[in-house]
């Protein structure tokens, strides 16, 4: 659940990483840091915060230097502690070096456990500075970048895409599935990595394509180079970047985001067609599915709740009483689309269940005669360890209940959940090429124990099924 940019410039690219970080600040709020790198060596500011919280015109001024990365942290591994924002810099034999990373290692204990067990000193709780452990390992047993990065491909499970400064040099990489969104483009003046292609938007740039899963570019005085160290018999996109955590507006992996949620909306409302005065979103992550259903459906498509625009997501505020009492302050019903209307209110995700019961209260309250919920997932059952960070098993109500269940508890008039199949037609990719573990139990990876004890009291090791994909060099 993080956001990463690395940019490349004729000129210092402070001011351009701090736009990107802005345009990906719907991946992380907890946290935000720039690095960049001159002459002299790295210039950096980080702190706690969003990104307009925590940079002003002066700081930004301050960070000299034509190549740097940027990173927004919402933790999934790590405490929320300073020792933990990103990037990290350190100096290891004469090099320089700054990374920032999106996702989460699944073998992170074990992998720290061996380091520490050969003297290793850690700092942070934050599996970024595993992966910065590895670079640097391979690099004092005389590895160069390539063997370094291919190390970390042979070594690490998880999911990660990284963005990395050696001695002023932009690397990248991602991980051999591509679970977690990386891409590259260029501006007038350079090129722009970054987790989505919102980011090199907000420069005025390109999107040349995605970074490969298992593929490494770095961009030296040389020019742009790029290699492929691993291919997996299989990708495994994260499925819940199309549902939700993606902004609207992004290509991720080469398919619009807004162009996935309209289909799936359409689809629904053949799946779940129903009788109703209107068709209302919940702003703002539904309102691409309600489109969708509307046009299919020839049902209005009418705006009933009004966002407060400056409220954060209530799916990452950490507790419960916050969720809940956020909710009616970033939601308004109105009234008068309301009052004595038969209304189908589209969301893309039920998670806890508590956010939808409560927006349904909201709108009977305004005077609504039936909702009638449609979904843009199918049931939530199971946790994510590969970078979202879900809740836990115990957390989610998909795993409890079923469909009357949620209904009755959410006090929905109807409940549709969008069918696995109509959501995998909606995305157009195989559903081999998905990671669907949140929404099936089987993971593309396999999962360690600990992780699973770590996230859900009452997990099984049986709820685990069969990897699905098997990796090639």
């Amino acid at each position: 659940m993080c956001g990463i940019v690395g940019i490349t410039g004729n000129a210092d690219v402070s001011f351009s990483l701090y736009y990107a970080l802005y345009a990906l600040q719907h991946r992380g709020q907890e946290s935000a840091g720039i690095a960049t790198f001159d002459e002299t060596g790295f210039c950096k500011h980080k702190g706690q915060g969003l990104v307009s919280e925590v940079f002003n015109g002066n700081k930004l001024a301050n960070l000299k230097g034509k190549v740097g990365i940027g990173h927004v942290r919402y933790p999934t591994t790590g405490e929320n502690r300073p020792e933990n924002i990103q990037p990290f810099l350190f100096q290891f034999q004469n090099h320089t070096i700054a990374i920032a990373h999106n996702g989460n290692l699944v073998n992170y204990q074990e992998i720290r456990t061996n380091f520490e067990e050969k003297g290793q000193i850690f700092w942070s709780t934050s599996d970024t500075e595993i992966i910065s452990k590895v670079i640097t390992e391979e690099i004092r047993c005389g590895g160069t970048i390539d063997d370094a990065v291919r190390r970390c491909m042979q070594l690490l499970r998880g999911s990660y895409s990284v963005v990395m400064l050696i001695d002023g040099d932009l690397y990248a990489f991602r991980d051999p599935y591509g679970i977690r969104p990386l891409c590259f483009g260029y501006t007038t003046d350079g090129v722009v990595i970054a987790s989505e292609s919102v980011a090199i938007d907000a420069l005025g740039g390109t999107c040349k394509r995605d970074v490969f899963p298992g593929e490494m570019i770095g961009i030296t005085a040389d020019g742009f180079r790029s290699r492929r160290f691993t291919v997996a018999d299989h990708k495994a996109h994260c499925i819940f970047e199309y549902i939700y955590f993606a902004r609207a507006d992004s290509y991720i992996d080469g398919v619009l985001v807004y162009d996935v949620r309209r289909r799936i909306g359409g689809l629904i409302s053949e799946e779940a067609p129903v009788k109703a005065d209107a068709v209302c979103t919940v702003p703002d992550s539904g309102t691409a599915y309600a489109v969708g259903y509307s046009e299919k459906s020839g049902i209005p498509f009418v705006e009933c709740l009004i966002k407060n625009r400056y409220m954060g997501r209530t799916f990452i505020m950490p507790t419960q009483e916050l969720r809940e009492m956020a909710v009616r302050i970033k939601l308004n019903p109105i009234a008068d689309h309301l009052r004595g209307k038969s209304i189908v209110l589209v969301d893309d995700s039920i998670v806890r269940g508590t956010t939808s019961r409560r927006i349904i209260e909201i709108m009977r309250q305004a005077g609504a005669k039936e909702i009638h919920m449609r979904i843009g997932s199918p049931m939530i059952t199971a946790p994510c360890y590969l970078g979202v960070d879900m809740p836990t098993r115990n957390e989610l109500i998909g795993s409890r209940c079923n469909a009357k269940e949620v209904k009755d508890r959410i006090t929905a008039t109807t409940l549709h959940y969008i069918s696995l199949d109509a959501l995998v037609e909606s995305i157009g990719k195989p559903i081999s090429d998905l990671c669907t573990g949140c929404l099936t139990g089987r993971y593309p990876i396999e999962i360690g124990n600990e992780i699973c004890e770590e996230r859900s009291v009452d997990f099984i090791e049986s709820d685990f099924q069969t990897p699905l994909f098997s990796e090639q060099t």
